[in-house]
């Protein structure tokens, strides 16, 4: 008798990378703020440098918590296929957030709002187009690493063969 392969959208690994994912847009959203107040960068600099930052928490969160990889053996090996991954999800974040950004910015003004009880302001329309980036970096990332990056298919064995 043949094995049940696992569904690629199965709830459970679905529901528990949309939790990770989660807290992971929180730390970007949270980050790019930042970078952008302290360091006095641009909105589309701020984007991958926060990306960056939440792909180190979202790499351990995703490995304990979203495809059951806990106890894997490879974590080196899923760290180096992590960042391949992720750093292409990085560029699809920062393509569909900079683009529309740019668009609306260009024909809108911004939308900010005031937390109340300070000074500090919510650039919404910047908060909104990069929710948009993360969507689309959302669906690569959940699908390239269910499917490769905590996956054993074999290429490291393969290559460590050939080098020796």
């Amino acid at each position: 008798m043949s094995q049940k392969k696992p569904a690629l959208f199965n709830q459970k690994d679905l529901f528990a990378y949309f939790i990770v994912a989660g807290l992971g847009a929180c730390v970007q959203l949270l980050a790019g703020g930042l970078i952008k107040d302290w360091f006095q960068v641009s909105y589309e600099d701020s984007i991958l440098p926060a990306y960056f930052i939440a792909l180190v928490f979202g790499f351990f969160l995703t490995k304990l918590f979203a495809f059951n990889a806990r106890q894997s053996q490879q974590t080196r090996r899923e760290m180096l296929k992590f960042l391949l991954v992720s750093s292409f999800s990085g560029g699809i974040t920062w393509i569909f957030s900079s683009i529309p950004y740019d668009f609306i910015h260009a024909r809108y003004p911004d939308f900010f709002f005031t937390i109340p009880y300070s000074v500090k302001k919510l650039n919404i329309t910047q908060i909104a187009v990069t929710i948009h980036g993360m969507c689309y970096s959302f669906i690569s990332n959940y699908i390239l690493h269910k499917t490769f990056t905590f996956k054993s298919s074999g290429f490291y064995d393969r290559l460590k063969d050939l080098i020796k």
